[in-house]
C-alpha cells in the first residue's frame, strides 16, 4: 500500500494492519452482514483436515447440514481457481444460483438474496469453526428481525450436523 501511494506521488502511509484468521474475518463479515445474521462457531475435537473435509464439502455435506436443501451442485466459477459456481435446489423445488469462494479454511456463498459463510482455523488439539447466513434483501429487515430470534438455536442445531458428520466420516475413514 505504501508503495501504491508512493508512486501515486502521496506521501507513504503508516496506518496499523493485523491479519484475521478466517473465523475472526467471518465474525467480522456477520457484524457488517445486516441486523440479525445468523452466526455460530464451536470447537471440535477434530484435526482441521477432519472437520473442513466435511464443510467444504458442499455437494455431499452440505444437504445433510441444510435440510431444507434437497441438493447442493458445484461446478466451476466465472475465472476459475478458487472461485465457483452454485446450485441450491430445495426441498420444495426453488432454486437459488451462488457464486462461491472456496480455499482452505475458508468458504463465502452469495445469491441474490442469501449469503452464507463457514471458516475453521486449527486451535489447540482441535478445530475451532464458525458459520454465517444472512438475508441480502434490501427491506427484509422485519423478515430478519424475526428470523433472528431463531438463529441462535438454528446455528447450535447446524454445529451439531457438523459434528455428526465429522465423527460419521472419521468413523467410516
Amino acid at each position: 500500500m505504501e508503495e501504491d501511494n508512493e508512486a501515486r506521488g502521496r506521501p507513504p502511509t503508516r496506518w496499523p494492519t493485523v491479519e484475521l484468521d478466517p473465523v475472526r474475518r467471518l465474525r467480522v463479515m456477520a457484524a457488517a452482514a445486516g441486523r440479525h445474521p445468523l452466526f455460530a462457531e464451536r470447537h471440535y475435537p477434530a484435526s482441521f483436515d477432519e472437520v473442513w473435509s466435511v464443510a467444504s464439502d458442499l455437494e455431499r455435506e452440505l444437504p445433510h447440514l441444510v435440510t431444507a436443501l434437497r441438493s447442493f451442485e458445484v461446478g466451476p466459477g466465472p475465472g476459475g481457481g478458487r472461485r465457483l459456481s452454485g446450485l441450491a435446489t430445495s426441498a420444495i423445488g426453488h432454486r437459488e444460483r451462488f457464486d462461491i469462494v472456496l480455499s482452505p479454511g475458508w468458504c463465502l456463498m452469495q445469491s441474490k438474496v442469501l449469503l452464507g459463510g463457514m471458516a475453521a482455523v486449527a486451535e489447540g488439539e482441535g478445530t475451532r469453526f464458525a458459520l454465517l447466513g444472512s438475508l441480502r434483501l434490501p427491506g427484509s429487515t422485519p423478515v430478519q428481525r424475526f428470523l433472528g430470534r431463531l438463529a441462535d438455536r438454528r446455528g447450535e442445531v447446524l454445529l451439531d450436523r457438523l459434528g455428526e458428520r465429522i465423527r460419521v466420516r472419521s468413523a467410516a475413514g
